[in-house]
C-alpha cells in the first residue's frame, strides 16, 4: 500500500473517532437543572422588566445567558407549544412583562393566578417581553 493511501487512511479514522467521541459527549450530557445552580442575579419581576426597557442594550449585556431568580405574582399561567408551559409574572406594564417557560411537568397545583413566586431560569432576552428559559420553581 502506498503512504498516501496510509496516512489518507490514517486522517480519515482519526475524524471518525472524533467525531463518535463527540457524538457519545453531547448524546450523555446531561440538562443542567437551573434550580439547584447559583444564581448570577436576584431581582424582583418589576425591576428586571424596568432594567430592559429603560436600557435594554446595557441590560442584554448584563442579564442574557446568566441564570436569573426572579421573583414576584404570577399573572397568567398557559400551555406554550409542545410540552412547554408560559408562566407570566406581573411588573405593573401593560405593554411588557415578563415570561418563564417550564417544562410542562412543573407542578401546576403552585402556578396559580395571584401567587406570589420565586422562579431561576436563564434570560435569553428582550423583544416586547422579557423570557425565561429552562425555569425550575424555588421553594
Amino acid at each position: 500500500m502506498k503512504t498516501y493511501v496510509k496516512i489518507l487512511l490514517g486522517v480519515v479514522v482519526f475524524i471518525a473517532l472524533g467525531g463518535i467521541g463527540a457524538a457519545l459527549y453531547f448524546f450523555n450530557l446531561q440538562h443542567r437543572n437551573l434550580g439547584k445552580a447559583k444564581p448570577d442575579f436576584v431581582i424582583t419581576a418589576i425591576d428586571l422588566q424596568k432594567a430592559f426597557e429603560e436600557n435594554e442594550s446595557a441590560a442584554t449585556a448584563k442579564f442574557v445567558n446568566k441564570v436569573i431568580e426572579v421573583r414576584g405574582s404570577i399573572e397568567s399561567v398557559k400551555p406554550g407549544e409542545g410540552s412547554i408551559l408560559n408562566v407570566t409574572l406581573k411588573t405593573g406594564s401593560d405593554l411588557s412583562s415578563v415570561i418563564c417557560t417550564f417544562a410542562r411537568d412543573a407542578d401546576p397545583l403552585k402556578l396559580n393566578a395571584g401567587n406570589q413566586v420565586s422562579i431561576r431560569g436563564e434570560c435569553s432576552g428582550f423583544l416586547m417581553d422579557v423570557l425565561l428559559n429552562d425555569c425550575s420553581l424555588i421553594k
